[in-house]
C-alpha cells in the first residue's frame, strides 16, 4: 500500500473523496446557505422533499452570488436576475426568455454530488456522478449513539490539524495540565496497524526511569476495547476511549490555510436526559480547553502545510504522522496520474 519515493503532487487536497461540508441539522427546509469548503465557494440547499443541492456559488450569467438567493421548486433561484439551477448544476429556467423557452446547454454551474448520512452533509470532491464510493466512516460508532458537538476553525492547513491529532509525544507538555497529567514522556512504540481506510494507532507513554522504549514491532498486541487512535482518510479522526465514549473529528478544509473542525463527543454512560445534559456540558467544555491548548502550539508551526519531504527530524514516535503523509502523497499521486 506504501510506496517509497513519492512524487510531489499539484493538488493540496485529496480528489475523489467525500467530505463532511455541514452540520445536516443546520440545515433546514427551503434554506439556502453560503460555504467555503475546499477552496471554493459552494452554495448548499435543502428542498422541500428534504434532498439537498450543492453547486458553486456563481450564477453562470452575471456572477451573482447564489447563497444570496431562494429555493424555488426545489432548485436554486439567483437573487439577480432570476435564473434557476437544479441540483446537478444545470439551468432550467430563463425567466426574461420565457418559461416554455429551451435553456441553452452552456447554462450551468459546477456540482457536487451531496449525501446525508451520520448527522452531516457530504459532497463527493471529484468529476464522478455515478458508481461512487460509501462514504466512509467508523464501525463501532453506532448511529443512534448520542452526542453533543462543536464546531473550530483554525486557520492552519488541515494536514497540520489532523497530525496534531497523530501526535503521541505532546500530551505531557502541550495538556500537561489536563490529559497529558502525570509526566509520561517516553513513548513505547507506537504500534501503528494500517487497515484498507486508514490505520489504528496503540499507545503506551510511561515514565521516563532510564528504560528504552519499545519499538512498534515490540508492542503487546491490542487486547479488544483498548484505548486507541483511528484515522480514515482522507480527514476523519477518531480517540477510542472505552465502548461508551469516544471522540470523533472530521477536519474539513477550507481553504489552504484554514480548516474547520467538526468534533463530536459520543458517549453511552447515562440515558438519564438531566445527566446526559450535564455530562454533555462538563466534556465539550473540557474538549474545548484541550482543542485550545492545541490550538496555541499548532498556530504558529512552520511550514503552514506538511509534506512528505519536510525539514523535519522525525522520531519513531511519529510512526502515526509518518504513515499519514506516505498514504497522503500515495493518494495524491494515484489522482494526479489518473488525471
Amino acid at each position: 500500500m506504501i510506496v517509497g519515493i513519492f512524487k510531489k503532487s499539484k493538488e493540496i487536497m485529496i480528489k475523489n473523496q467525500w467530505y463532511v461540508v455541514y452540520d445536516a441539522k443546520k440545515l433546514k427546509k427551503n434554506k439556502v446557505v453560503g460555504i467555503k469548503r475546499l477552496g471554493e465557494n459552494l452554495v448548499l440547499w435543502r428542498n422541500s422533499d428534504n434532498s439537498t443541492g450543492c453547486i458553486a456559488d456563481k450564477c453562470c450569467h452575471r456572477g451573482a452570488s447564489l447563497s444570496q438567493g431562494m429555493v424555488k421548486d426545489n432548485h436554486i433561484q439567483c437573487p439577480f436576475h432570476g435564473l434557476e439551477f437544479s441540483t446537478d448544476g444545470k439551468c432550467v429556467l430563463i425567466p426574461a426568455n420565457g418559461k416554455n423557452t429551451k435553456v441553452p446547454d452552456t447554462f450551468f454551474q459546477r456540482s457536487y454530488v451531496t449525501q446525508e448520512k451520520h448527522g452531516f452533509i457530504w459532497i463527493f470532491w471529484g468529476d464522478a456522478k455515478e458508481g461512487l464510493p460509501e462514504i466512509p466512516f467508523f464501525d463501532n460508532i453506532d448511529p443512534k449513539l448520542h452526542y453533543a458537538d462543536i464546531e473550530n476553525h483554525w486557520n492552519m492547513h488541515y494536514t497540520r490539524c489532523i497530525e496534531n491529532q497523530l501526535d503521541v509525544l505532546h500530551l505531557p507538555f502541550v495538556h500537561r495540565t489536563s490529559i497529558g497529567k502525570g509526566n509520561k514522556v517516553l513513548i513505547n512504540g507506537p504500534n501503528t496497524i494500517i487497515n484498507d481506510k486508514g490505520f489504528h494507532v496503540f499507545i503506551k507513554n510511561e515514565l521516563d526511569e532510564g528504560q528504552k522504549p519499545l519499538k512498534p514491532a515490540e508492542m503487546p498486541q491490542p487486547l479488544p476495547g483498548q484505548q486507541h487512535l483511528e484515522f480514515i482518510f482522507p480527514n476523519l479522526w477518531q480517540n477510542y476511549l472505552t465502548e461508551k465514549l469516544l471522540i470523533f473529528i472530521s477536519f474539513t478544509p477550507i481553504d489552504e490555510e484554514n480548516t474547520l473542525l467538526f468534533l463530536r463527543m459520543y458517549q453511552n454512560i447515562t440515558n438519564i436526559p438531566l445527566l446526559v445534559q450535564l455530562l454533555d456540558w462538563i466534556m465539550m467544555r473540557y474538549n474545548l480547553v484541550i482543542l485550545n491548548q492545541d490550538k496555541r502550539v499548532v498556530l504558529k508551526q512552520l511550514p503552514k502545510k506538511s509534506d512528505i519531504n519536510m525539514d523535519e527530524r522525525l522520531l519513531m514516535a511519529d510512526q502515526p504522522i509518518i504513515k499519514y503523509r506516505q498514504i497522503r502523497q500515495q493518494m495524491l499521486d494515484e489522482v494526479e496520474n489518473k488525471g
